[in-house]
């Protein structure tokens, strides 16, 4: 009865922090809500788990609710706030803000607006968008940061690693150069490796084209 209680609370916490999707339109609960939820779960759980008698475990499970909820949603509110402010810094620069089920933020950077064709030299007009991103990252300091760079199918394997890799490397090194801790980035070279587009056509080959910049939720905040 105790595990049914909690999960009906959980659920009520996940429900009452709905929100409206931006791009459907439809309800959905926030990462803040769901956090709570998770965290009510997993700390009645655990207090429960830890008591000696009935009664014992019964004031623990509640104290382990109150604190796992509160742990919880500060980190869902925390990345639910970053998105938000992002998605207001970059509207319009065409880069895309993506919202993954484990909390993490997406930054997907198209190449004909960060690059010059096959080169890694970041282009001078796209300076601003990524010092919108820094002021985020460094108001969110508590994030780690991993930058990806990707390339089309076209051309040697080889060649296409490089230019990936020196192209992460470029946005990271630029995102320290305007006060983001180094120690946060970690930048990668994925060449060909991870297409989200159909590599036959010249459409989905620009979109493979591509630099991630993806936040990660801390384990706290």
């Amino acid at each position: 009865m105790r595990a049914i209680t909690m999960t009906a609370l959980a659920a009520t916490i996940a429900v009452t922090g709905c929100t409206n999707n931006p791009y459907t339109g439809q309800s959905q609960a926030s990462k803040a809500a769901w956090g709570a939820a998770i965290g009510v779960v997993s700390g009645a759980a655990l207090g429960a788990a830890t008591g000696d008698n009935k009664k014992d475990r019964r004031e623990r499970a509640l104290r382990g609710a109150a604190i796992g909820g509160v742990v919880g949603g500060g980190v869902g509110a925390y990345m639910d706030v970053q998105e938000k402010k992002l998605r207001e810094k970059l509207q319009g620069s065409g880069v895309g803000v993506v919202k993954n089920a484990d909390g993490s933020i997406n930054l997907v950077m198209p190449g004909n607006i960060t690059f010059p064709t096959g080169k890694s030299d970041i282009r001078g007009d796209f300076f601003e968008t990524l010092n919108s991103v820094a002021l985020v990252l460094k108001e969110y300091n508590k994030t780690s940061i991993t930058v990806s760079g990707h390339t089309d199918s076209v051309g040697k394997d080889d060649l296409n690693m490089k230019l990936s890799q020196d192209r992460a490397n470029s946005v990271a090194q630029y995102l320290s150069s305007q006060g983001v801790a180094g120690s946060r980035i970690n930048a990668v070279g994925m060449g060909k490796s991870q297409p989200i587009a159909d590599n036959n056509t010249e459409n989905g080959r620009a979109q493979n084209r591509r630099v991630e910049i993806m936040i990660n939720a801390p384990e706290s905040v």
